[in-house]
């Protein structure tokens, strides 16, 4: 576990040595307005969805016939808004994963691993299989336990769809350009509680205010850090063995 701490207070130390201010902040803004003006036009489909949604629980005849009306819409609200914050956290962290993580992985690279060689065992296709397979579990994570919310078990959920949102997308594309198939395979195999443990922390910062507008990029430097860490101690241990062995 000191390599997940080492991996978070690199991130956190990086956010402020990395000169990252729009990088932070325009995936964010870019999810922002894009479920805004997806969720304008189909309003009315949302809405529906949502009262499918609670009929299968339940409710949802009870949610149509409540008096007055201002309540129904409410809790309508606030339903939308249940929905509305995993969708935009999923789609910044993807734009994140996408767009920004390469350049950051140039920078650490750059000024902390500057001796790993780069042996590009990811792929494009892989990273985007990898990210279209965390969205949709994710997003179903939260469709399946809004059920959980009546008796307040829900009040985890989203803290345990973080932590597999973070590591499930970020732990492929860290170490996409620089280990090889069998190194990534093997880091995400023998450190696989490690990168829960990593996607916990760092997706807690999702839900503090303000802060988390520095989340997914904080949680990218926070996995690339851990990811190269690991990948260096395992060539130095292969070099180890090699020397051994002669």
């Amino acid at each position: 576990m000191s390599i997940v701490f080492k991996a978070i207070v690199s991130a956190f130390r990086d956010l402020f040595r990395l000169r990252i201010a729009w990088t932070i902040v325009w995936p964010l803004i870019a999810s922002v307005l894009f479920w805004l003006i997806v969720g304008f036009i189909f309003q009315d489909n949302f809405s529906e969805i949502i009262y499918q949604i609670l009929g299968e629980i339940g409710i949802g005849e009870w949610l149509r016939n409540l008096e007055p009306d201002w309540i129904a819409s409410v809790v309508l609200g606030l339903f939308n808004l249940l929905m509305f914050i995993p969708l935009v956290i999923v789609t910044t962290l993807i734009i994140t994963a996408i767009f920004v993580l390469p350049t950051l992985i140039n920078l650490v690279a750059r000024r902390f691993y500057p001796d790993l060689k780069r042996e590009y065992g990811g792929s494009i296709s892989g990273g985007i299989v990898n990210a279209i397979i965390a969205s949709v579990i994710f997003i179903l994570i939260w469709i399946v336990s809004l059920p959980l919310w009546a008796f307040g078990v829900g009040i985890i959920i989203p803290f345990v769809a973080a932590a597999f949102m973070n590591q499930q997308l970020f732990r492929y594309d860290a170490l996409a350009e620089h280990a090889t198939k069998h190194e990534i395979n093997r880091i995400c195999s023998e450190n696989r509680y490690s990168l829960w443990g990593l996607g916990l922390l760092t997706g807690l910062v999702q839900f503090i205010p303000f802060i988390n507008l520095l989340a997914p990029i904080f949680t990218a430097l926070a996995f690339i850090h851990f990811g190269l860490e690991h990948l260096k101690y395992l060539r130095t241990e292969e070099v180890a063995k090699e020397n051994i062995s002669q």
